[in-house]
């Protein structure tokens, strides 16, 4: 691509040689640079991009996108300063692939819960609909009828561009992405174009990176800050900042809920473990998915859904079939009577929602026993929290690991426990081996006892140690029926 035409909308303060160049790639990773690569340097948290610029022009880098010049300047390279590199590469990237947000109706569902679930809800409903999208979530990237296995809730901006390029040349007209705070903090979106912007809710999660919730509050308002006057931002009105994410957008603004008025509003009119009778805007309907919690997430697709002009009785319909999102209270009934939901739930208000959802369906005369741990190398405040919402709201809580990541797996269920009030202590016991957990929690279990496997849901790995082992909450549950005869 020419170099001049990829500096279109981009802030330049100093130009050091000739524009007049075709660029071959952009990158940002300087072991990807290929002859006659732009190289962008990046000022990351662990290392600064700018003492690679030599290796990269050593390695056939012929542009440099930079916020400090180098001491040394190679004739042969052209160098272009501005005032932040992490900014430009999302510009940069979006002329190098022919900004292709600008050519799709681009979605992003922010939150701390329910982005997964919503963004593969309107996925979902837009195929039964007839129209070919794209999916950007923290399962599986999808492009039409192609799977990609994801590697981040939101990739870098590179990739992003180059998959929604490749969902416009198929002849994608929507695209729905999961929006992490991450990624708003280290600009992954920046210079895309979003038609609408959704957000489901707000809790303590990731303070292991944002360090403060006040922080972690603003990443995802950002998100709304830099929408467009022709975007449209829908909100979650019974969250309490949820309306703090309008606050300064130029965005036109919608909200749903289920407690207060709102443009989209629903009502859960029969919850049991086969799904919901709902009434959203006085239409009743039934759907598969169940729990107060995708009452919510299903009222934001919907209201998504129509806000792109879709027929309400058409969306409805659609909703009315899809299936259960993958790792998202997912249930598995055993041959004896035995419930299993399996749950991705890892943050301590979706635990709590989930366990929530199940005491309201449950009549009180079966148990409810629920395996969960927390994840090494996050967030630890929200340790002791979820070892006090497990033990309070099931009959048994088996606490165990998840991902221990390079952490003792011991000291983390430590972590957890400590949480734990007097009166709950009789409650629950820890097993560090998710398998024995899960094989715990069968034996313990009785014809009509409800058997929650929180934390991992999609997840078909185990990270120990920092090596990634094979496991699936699913698969386990399975086996370990099938061999315990039950």
């Amino acid at each position: 691509m020419n170099l001049e035409k990829l500096l279109q909308r981009i802030q330049i303060l100093e130009t050091v040689g000739t524009l007049q160049k075709e660029v071959s790639e952009l990158v940002f990773d300087s072991r990807k640079v290929v002859e006659n690569s732009l190289y962008v340097a990046l000022r990351g948290t662990v290392s600064d991009g700018h003492s690679y610029i030599g290796q990269s022009i050593e390695k056939g880098a012929k542009t440099i996108v930079c916020e400090e010049l180098p001491s040394e300047i190679n004739d042969e390279v052209t160098y272009i300063k501005v005032e932040d590199s992490s900014k430009t590469l999302g510009y940069l990237a979006s002329n190098f692939y022919g900004n292709p947000s600008e050519k799709l109706n681009l979605i992003g569902v922010t939150g701390t819960n329910g982005k997964t679930t919503v963004t593969t809800l309107l996925f979902d409903i837009f195929k039964t609909l007839g129209y070919q999208s794209a999916l950007i979530s923290t399962v599986e990237y999808r492009i039409g009828d192609e799977i990609i296995p994801s590697t981040h809730t939101t990739p870098d901006v590179i990739r992003l561009n180059q998959m929604l390029a490749k969902a416009v040349e198929i002849g994608c007209e929507y695209a729905f992405m999961e929006v992490s705070s991450h990624g708003i903090s280290q600009d992954r979106i920046e210079g895309l174009h979003f038609k609408i912007a959704g957000f489901t809710n707000i809790t303590h999660d990731h303070l292991d990176y944002h360090k403060t919730f006040q922080n972690y509050i603003y990443a995802k308002k950002r998100f709304f800050d830099e929408l467009e006057d022709s975007a449209i931002a829908i909100t979650n009105a019974d969250d309490k900042n949820g309306l703090v994410m309008l606050q300064n957008t130029k965005a036109k603004k919608k909200t749903f809920a289920l407690k207060t008025m709102a443009d989209f509003h629903g009502k859960v009119l029969e919850v049991d473990f086969n799904g919901m009778l709902l009434n959203f805007n006085n239409k009743e309907f039934w759907t598969t998915l169940t729990g107060k919690f995708n009452a919510y997430n299903l009222l934001l697709a919907y209201g998504i859904a129509l806000e792109l002009g879709m027929r309400e009785d058409e969306v409805l319909q659609a909703i009315s079939i899809l299936h259960r999102v993958n790792g998202r209270f997912e249930t598995i009934k055993s041959d004896s009577g035995i419930f299993f939901v399996v749950d991705y739930s890892h943050t301590p208000d979706a635990l709590e929602n989930v366990l929530d959802s199940i005491n309201e369906i449950r009549t009180k005369n079966e148990r409810l026993i629920c395996v969960f741990g927390c994840g090494g190398d996050r967030d630890k405040t929200k340790r002791p929290e979820m070892g006090d919402i497990a033990t309070k709201k099931s009959t048994l809580a088996i606490i165990t690991s998840d991902n221990p990541r390079t952490e003792d797996p011991a000291q983390i269920i430590k972590e957890i426990e400590a949480g734990v009030q007097p009166q709950n202590f009789s409650k629950y016991t820890s097993i560090p081996d998710r398998r024995e957990a899960i094989k715990m929690a069968i034996k313990f279990a009785e014809p009509k006892d409800i058997v929650l496997v929180a934390g991992k849901g999609h997840e078909t790995y185990q990270e120990i140690h920092g090596v990634k082992h094979h496991f699936d909450d699913k698969e386990t549950i399975r086996e370990l029926l099938q061999l315990m005869g039950k």
